[in-house]
């Protein structure tokens, strides 16, 4: 515990002084709470107070995320206010005409996030920048479609995506609409240094720099939401979507009715924006249990998919009815094989291009390989996907899609970065034309199977910190074991810039193992063809036991 019950003491000094600067009434209050706890010798005050004071919240390559509470490692109004500072001054030193192209400022439904985007226009007027904020909670896509439309210098959206209800987070976007990518990310790190977060300027609420949007732009989204489609001629099938408590639901119902579908029956308990998310533990699609609510839905409304994104509606869950009755939630991979299939069967010309992830199905290479058309794999982070697409561009390929396996997808090509909302409407799509050939979502994965082989995915955490993570991987790197649950190792890969190492093992096993960037613990990946899925999970475990051995 540190020790800081002495007036001196030079931790109690600076939260004493964040104190002072808070310009919430809750957070002065929780703060002031912990100082006097600590004070009074209370030991989990004093070791919760030194965390929130051990160092800045880093800015990475998604930005920032963290619990809202006060102090420096946590997010709060001056932690914002730091980082908005480091990112004006980081468009003001390297984007031409920065100030007057200006930056565009969304945010969803979590707690302060309002706030958190209302200061960051404050900030930016304050440098300068004209800032142009989206009315009410927006979807991050509708945020990042609309900064090219605006000619603006960089987006900012408030959102902790799929993280627990106490968090809130800070993504930044280039003028593409793609987020940012390194070294971006460090050169904005070190200029938000520079600022003292309990005095950064503010310019007043009602400067001239600082603009409000109409609902024009959620409108202009929404009228482009039709360009996905690529059978318009097809009529919808039923589908039950829920917006998990998040931003996206009303965006998403109005996309489908402008793409000819009809609206699709919703999760009513979860469809208003809620950041408390009281149905939901863990609002992210791919959690045990979070689709319950929409499988229920699905049952009832005898629906041909079930469709989900999470609360700021970048991602895209699905579920497909099983044979026997039931439903299966779709992995990543296979949502993804869906959407390829069915771009690349309706789509011409061998300048197109896909991109995945270096942790996702190498199936997607196959697929383009049987069309004729560029792929690529990149590292993990949709933002790769996007700058790839944007670099490929220059060299006369058109990108067609993109995907990941953690529910991130791209069908369009703008904004340049996941979309849950016309990824949504493809699948629909997708849903649509089996049904109308008299085949079934399942079908249509057979069919990929019997083509390709049957590919099989899966994953495994290893809670430990990202610090023992990156040894274990470079021990990996340095002595390659013989053998992984008896199966031998034929070759080693190492992907430095990712913080990746592949090993694919006898039979074309492929197991690879990263440690998160924004999480304690180590994930591995595993992919294999034609083998059970019951192996492929040995194979993993065995992996993650080798650590200890």
């Amino acid at each position: 515990m540190a020790d800081i019950r002495d007036d001196h003491s030079e931790l109690l000094t600076t939260a004493q002084a964040w104190l002072g600067a808070e310009p919430d009434d809750d957070m002065r209050a929780e703060l002031a709470t912990l100082v006097d706890g600590a004070m009074s010798g209370n030991d989990d005050a004093a070791d919760d107070l030194a965390a929130r004071f051990a160092g800045r919240l880093q800015f990475g390559t998604a930005g920032l995320r963290a619990a809202v509470a006060a102090g420096p490692m946590r997010m709060n109004r001056l932690v914002v206010r730091q980082a908005a500072a480091g990112v004006g001054r980081w468009l003001l030193d390297t984007v031409d005409d920065a100030a007057t192209r200006g930056v565009v400022i969304a945010h969803d439904a979590r707690r302060k996030s309002d706030l958190f985007a209302l200061d960051t226009a404050r900030v930016l007027a304050a440098m300068g920048i004209k800032a142009m904020l989206h009315p009410g909670v927006q979807p991050t896509p509708v945020l990042a479609w609309s900064i090219s439309g605006l000619g603006a210098a960089a987006g900012v959206v408030v959102t902790a995506s799929h993280n627990p209800p106490a968090d809130n987070g800070y993504k930044v976007f280039l003028d593409t609409g793609s987020q940012i990518v390194s070294p971006v990310d460090t050169d904005i790190s070190e200029r938000i240094g520079r600022f003292d977060p309990l005095s950064v300027p503010l310019a007043a609420e009602d400067d001239h720099l600082i603009a409000w949007l109409d609902d024009s732009w959620s409108e202009a989204y929404v009228a482009a939401a039709p360009l996905v489609r690529l059978r318009p001629e097809v009529s919808g099938v039923p589908v039950a979507y829920t917006a998990m408590h998040g931003v996206g639901g009303d965006t998403l119902v109005q996309a489908f009715i402008a793409s000819g579908f009809e609206a699709p029956t919703v999760v009513a308990a979860q469809h208003e924006p809620d950041g408390t998310f009281p149905t939901v533990a863990f609002p992210n699609p791919e959690e045990p249990g979070a689709m319950d609510l929409l499988l229920e839905t699905a049952a009832e409304c005898d629906a041909a998919v079930a469709l989900a994104n999470d609360p700021d509606a970048d991602r895209l869950g699905a579920a497909i009815p099983t044979p026997e009755g039931g439903w299966r939630r779709l992995s990543g991979d296979e949502i993804g094989w869906l959407m390829a299939d069915h771009i690349l069967s309706n789509t011409s010309g061998d300048d197109r291009l896909v991109v995945t992830t270096l942790v996702s199905s190498s199936l997607l290479s196959k697929m383009a390989d049987a069309h004729g058309v560029h792929s690529e794999e990149t590292f993990t982070g949709f933002k790769w996907i996007g700058k790839i697409a944007t670099d490929r561009a220059t060299e006369g390929q058109r990108f067609v899609f993109g995907y990941e396996q953690a529910l991130g997808y791209l069908v369009t090509d703008r904004p340049l970065d996941k979309d849950g909302i016309t990824a949504a409407v493809l699948m629909a799509e997708v849903a649509a034309v089996a049904a109308a050939e008299g085949v079934t979502l399942q079908d249509r994965l057979d069919a990929i199977a019997a083509r390709f082989g049957r590919y099989t995915t899966g994953e495994l955490s290893v809670r430990i910190p990202p610090s023992v993570g990156a040894e274990w991987v470079a021990a990996i790197e340095a002595s390659p074991p013989a053998d992984i649950g008896g199966r031998p190792v034929e070759s080693v890969s190492s992907y430095p810039e990712a913080n990746l190492v592949r090993l694919v093992l006898d039979g074309g096993v492929r197991l690879q193992v990263r440690p998160s960037g924004t999480e304690p613990k180590v994930k591995l990946y595993g992919e294999a063809v034609d083998l059970d899925a019951s192996e492929l999970d040995r194979l993993l475990h065995a992996l993650a036991d080798s650590r200890q051995s």
